[in-house]
């Protein structure tokens, strides 16, 4: 598997570069989308807000990732920097974009649940699109595993071919996160617009509930898991995920407050 896509002079592009930027590039279009159905929520916010969340999700999710592996960094501190060889750890990135997000919300006056409802489905979308610089990298695989056993799963024929790596066939665990989070995209959009009712916070509890549990289950399947101790760091942060997923469901269904209404008081918005 080549993880070079092309070249252009004499700088080199990498696919794994080119799913990161495909995902924000579709999540910023849908969530741009969205917006026009929150007349409330300017354009300009959205352009400010993108402008900043790219560099800080990614730096977020390699500093997360360099953390937890320090050892293979402290000897050569620019490797740090080369992101395109992977090493980008979703919880890290995911984390950093809501700090942001909370931030930034807050400080321009806009309801930060209700936005994090918007961009939900992006991100998960981004998810699985960005999983596939994983398939490109050969990383974030899993145990060795026997051709009979993958051809016999729903997996194509390329990607099996893409896991044989070393000479042995790998449980491609990219490949089941990466669907998994299609599926979650699928049904935040069915209730998005179809689900009349839909309260503010329910898409996020969702999404945290989804995720949370394919990423504990998935993660048990890695070879390449980022340690705290015995544990793995991914499977602690499912936990948290999942749980946080249950409390937004019960407090939305607790609250009045639909997806699709502004709050009546609701301060002056961003301009």
């Amino acid at each position: 598997m080549n993880p070079v896509a092309f070249h252009v002079g004499g700088i080199t592009i990498y696919w794994y570069s080119l799913c990161i930027l495909t995902a924000f590039l579709i999540g910023f279009l849908l969530v741009k989308l969205e917006l026009k159905r929150h007349p409330e929520i300017k354009d300009s916010f959205l352009y400010d807000y993108f402008f900043y969340l790219v560099p800080i999700v990614i730096v977020g999710a390699r500093l997360y990732y360099v953390i937890f592996e320090w050892e293979a960094y402290q000897h050569d501190l620019l490797q740090i920097f080369a992101i395109w060889n992977g090493g980008l750890a979703i919880h890290g990135g995911v984390l950093a974009g809501a700090i942001y997000t909370i931030f930034y919300t807050r400080k321009h006056k806009v309801n930060t649940i209700r936005f994090m409802d918007i961009v939900a489905p992006s991100l998960v979308l981004g998810q699985a699109i960005g999983r596939w610089g994983n398939f490109f990298n050969q990383e974030a695989y899993g145990p060795i595993v026997s051709l009979e056993k993958l051809q016999s799963l729903p997996i194509p024929k390329f990607v099996i071919d893409g896991m044989n790596i070393g000479g042995f066939y790998r449980e491609p665990t990219f490949f089941y996160e990466s669907m998994t989070c299609l599926l979650c995209f699928i049904i935040l959009m069915i209730i998005r617009y179809f689900y009349k009712n839909l309260k503010v916070g329910t898409s996020c509890g969702i999404y945290f509930i989804i995720y949370g549990i394919e990423r504990y289950f998935v993660e048990g399947l890695r070879m390449d898991s980022l340690m705290l101790g015995p544990f793995r760091v991914a499977q602690i942060v499912s936990v948290i995920m999942v749980l946080l997923g249950v409390a937004f469901i019960i407090i939305s269904l607790k609250r009045k407050e639909l997806y699709l209404n502004p709050i009546k008081k609701e301060r002056k918005k961003y301009e």
